[in-house]
């Protein structure tokens, strides 16, 4: 009989507590109503025993140790500078993340992989405040400093906190199957399962926390309307302003003019659904490009390749 897939999630003092439990959470879920359990999670630390997290909440630990098959080092703050000079917790990263089927980080986890020489030559995602940092100290990995999570190889690294939660749901998918993943999200009561690939500066978001910004509720609208003419007459009589001072107000709100943030939202949409497989026709109507030919015009100049080569890329995402 098979043992179970043993997940290893690194702590250590002042961790981000989500960066452990909510993947733990995660895999735990997927033991649920199971005749065996598929993962044995372990949190483990550089002495074992109770580690004090960030927000003052402690979590019981193994010592590090053992040879997981999905090895996870959680990010942090005020712990990480002291969790990086430990030589054995490096020497340990060295020997088990090789032999594991798969390894990675959540937040700034991806500042201890990178210390061990385990990102050399990847792809990676850290949390966007400390994506220059890791950027500028470890030349020899490449920061996707927009990318939820990032999948290279056997290496999965994610941008922090919520994401963590996003990038095991896929871990869950890559095991058990898209219908198990998306059971969990919906027992977990989130709003959508997140792609790897979108985006950590949601336009919503930023509208929200800009206190300049009156505009989050049309925002929210335009989301839920791309297939609708979204042109600054009609953006301001929704606002209830005139086209100029709907043009200033906005550009000022969120950084870009009307059109630019506009092309934005129908591009992340189309990204979505490019990568469950519509086809370009059907996806250029429902985001409101109209024809296949201005997606993939559009496509191109703001990701640099073709729609077709996103799908071929993200289609199991």
């Amino acid at each position: 009989m098979a043992r179970p897939h043993r997940i290893s999630l690194l702590a250590y003092e002042g961790c981000q507590l989500l960066d452990v439990t909510g993947p733990a959470a995660v895999f735990g879920a997927a033991n649920d109503g199971r005749d065996r359990p598929f993962y044995d999670v372990r949190i483990v630390s550089p002495d074992g025993g109770l580690v004090t997290t960030n927000c003052g909440v402690a979590v019981m630990s193994q010592p590090i140790g053992g040879r997981p098959d999905t090895l996870l080092v959680a990010g942090g703050s005020r712990g990480l500078k002291a969790a990086l000079a430990r030589e054995d917790v490096l020497a340990w990263l060295r020997k088990a993340a090789p032999k594991a089927k798969r390894f990675g980080s959540v937040c700034t986890g991806a500042f201890m992989l990178a210390a061990a020489g385990l990102l050399d030559g990847k792809r990676v995602a850290t949390h966007w405040a400390s994506c220059e940092r890791l950027a500028d100290r470890f030349p020899a990995l490449t920061v996707d400093a927009d990318a939820l999570y990032v999948v290279d190889g056997k290496v999965w690294t994610s941008a922090g906190v919520t994401t963590g939660i996003d990038m095991s749901l896929a871990l869950v998918e890559a095991d058990l199957g898209a219908a198990i993943a998306n059971l969990i999200a919906r027992h977990f009561v989130l709003y959508a399962r997140r792609p790897g690939f979108q985006s950590q500066f949601s336009p919503l978001l930023q509208a929200q926390t800009n206190a300049d910004a009156p505009f989050a509720a049309l925002i929210d609208w335009m989301q839920d309307n791309l297939d609708k003419p979204l042109d600054v007459p009609a953006l301001a009589a929704r606002a209830g302003l005139s086209e100029r001072s709907f043009y200033r107000k906005f550009t000022d709100a969120t950084g870009k003019t009307p059109a630019h943030f506009v092309e934005g939202l129908r591009l992340d949409a189309a990204r979505t659904l490019l990568a469950k497989g519509l086809p370009l026709k059907a996806i250029a109507g429902r985001v409101g490009l109209r024809s296949s030919a201005r997606l993939g015009q559009a496509f191109e100049r703001r990701f640099g390749m073709a729609p077709s080569l996103f799908r071929e890329i993200h289609a199991a995402a």
